[in-house]
């Protein structure tokens, strides 16, 4: 794979904005569909151009941003949440994408390590910002009234001439998805938003003009903004932007819709699946799995009941989007692939030194995009010698693919024994009872750890000592008998963050205040 590629040499003078609205515009015509809603709504490629424009006119004619300030951005994914992305980039400013059902107290805390100029947020979840955040002004977007976004953006139809960054002036600032429990700010210049289209997007999906792109990630996420919004963009596709549904619901959103490319986290493949409606996915050309660990048992499945072979990958907000992915034609299942075009990888030890193909160490990666804490300390820990240490535990084979083992905070040593959550995890999901699990340490006097499971069981399904010994017998007769989850919880469901992301971290909380 060729570490710098033709496409990622970009002009010293540029702003990715008007590159994604005005130069696609120019490209692909402004009658082009852009982006879809659940409930009819179409914008086409020149209404988001000028409601884009509306928005940089707004922010700088009437809340005195300027080149460089920040705004923050709080709402669910829909069309004027892009827009006001747009917007913001086009004007020169830094865009700080944040989830709607944050708290007040949270998001003052993110307040207080961007330092926004404003704060756009959906009408629908102002509640208490302007009490709580009061050092800065709050714009609701669609809830009516002369004080609006959307009305006061209706008084410009003037085209704005986006401002002219530069290509590693910042343009985004976006808060991690918090696995460990303690989300960080990263930083990402202009340059940064259009390499993760040109390595993962241009290389392995190949969008066309006619793809429409759907997704569960919010746009607050990384893995949302490029799937939802930068990639259908930059090759003049569309986008079905969703604001919170459930994995059927998708999945009948996707076949309603003609949606050909997806992107989402294994349990939904898995929850579909088991839902009985791998069926509504069979019109998607590709299907993207990112976020956390795809177990083979998913793929398998996913492959059996609709057909597709499900792109794997990973990624992370420190680096915007994937950086190692399979392809529609190989590796296959139980593996996440070879670094994309672009992007080098490699397996290092604790002391940073290169182990050999075949034994487990920490991912290390570089490319065109990298980890840029913003004022936290923890960037010397990510980034050592120019390289991302992404805090997985991998193994490299003899062919060059990458196979997950584990979060490097997620190997559980029991008895002197190494033990893969996900390995257990994958294990159990192959029981035709469990619908999705989650497996951590549990600390054990006798053993240092021992394997937990929180399992979350099929409809009509009861959780009860007879199924919980034939959990552990099938684990056992799986893998490793020592592997075997010696404590299993039944549990309705998981702590996931809004993109379908198991987090661990709350578990693990779990058995210590326990």
């Amino acid at each position: 794979m060729e570490f710098t590629l033709p496409e990622l040499h970009y002009p010293d003078r540029l702003n990715a904005a008007e590159v994604l609205i005005d130069q696609a515009v120019d490209a692909f015509g402004a009658d082009r569909p852009a982006l879809l809603t659940p409930n009819g709504e179409r914008w086409s490629y020149g209404d988001l151009q000028l409601r884009a424009d509306q928005v940089a006119h707004v922010l700088t004619q009437e809340m005195g941003v300027e080149p460089g300030n920040r705004v923050m951005l709080r709402s669910p994914n829909n069309p004027w949440l892009v827009a006001s992305w747009l917007g913001v980039l086009k004007a020169g400013a830094v865009a700080v994408t944040t989830m709607p059902v944050l708290r007040p107290a949270e998001v003052q805390k993110l307040v207080d390590l961007t330092r926004p100029t404003v704060l756009l947020t959906d009408h629908r979840f102002v509640d208490g910002l302007t009490d709580e955040v009061t050092e800065v002004p709050v714009v609701t977007i669609g809830g009516g009234g002369p004080e609006d976004l959307v009305s006061r953006a209706g008084h410009y139809r003037d085209p704005f001439q986006a401002v002219e960054t530069s290509q590693d002036d910042v343009a985004l600032l976006a808060p991690t998805s918090g696995s460990t429990g303690a989300p960080k700010v990263t930083m990402h210049f202009h340059r940064d938003v259009l390499a993760n289209a040109d390595t993962f997007a241009r290389h392995i999906l190949r969008p066309a003009p006619d793809d429409v792109f759907a997704g569960s990630p919010p746009l607050a996420f990384t893995f949302g903004l490029g799937g939802l919004v930068v990639f259908p963009l930059r090759f003049g596709a569309s986008a079905l932007l969703t604001e919170r549904v459930t994995p059927v619901e998708l999945a009948e959103l996707v076949a309603e819709h003609t949606v050909t490319v997806l992107f989402t986290a294994p349990t939904a493949y898995r929850a579909i699946i088991r839902e009985g409606c791998g069926d509504r996915l069979r019109g998607l050309r590709l299907g993207v799995s990112a976020g956390e660990h795809l177990p083979e048992s998913t793929w398998h499945e996913v492959q059996e009941h609709t057909g597709l072979t499900l792109i794997n990958g990973i990624g992370a907000t420190e680096l915007l989007h994937v950086f190692i992915s399979t392809t529609q034609d190989e590796p296959g299942p139980g593996t996440t692939g070879r670094p994309i075009p672009g992007f080098r990888a490699k397996i290092v030890d604790e002391m940073g030194q290169d182990v050999p193909d075949g034994e487990q160490g920490r991912l290390a990666v570089i490319g065109p995009t990298g980890c840029r804490y913003l004022a936290d300390d923890r960037q010397s820990v990510y980034v050592q010698d120019g390289w991302n240490i992404t805090g997985d535990t991998f193994v490299r084979t003899a062919d060059g693919s990458f196979v997950y083992q584990a979060r490097s905070d997620s190997m559980i040593i029991s008895s002197g024994y190494n033990i893969s959550a996900p390995e257990v995890e994958e294990a159990l999901s192959a029981h035709d009872d469990v619908l999705e699990c989650a497996v951590v340490a549990k600390p054990d006097e006798d053993r240092g750890s021992v394997v937990c499971a929180f399992v979350v069981l099929r409809d009509g399904v009861e959780g009860d000592d007879v199924l919980r010994r034939s959990l552990q017998d099938h684990v056992k007769s799986t893998i490793a008998p020592y592997k075997y989850p010696r404590d299993v919880r039944f549990v309705d469901e998981l702590p996931k963050n809004p993109s379908g992301k198991l987090q661990h971290f709350k578990l693990r909380g779990q058995l210590q205040a326990s």
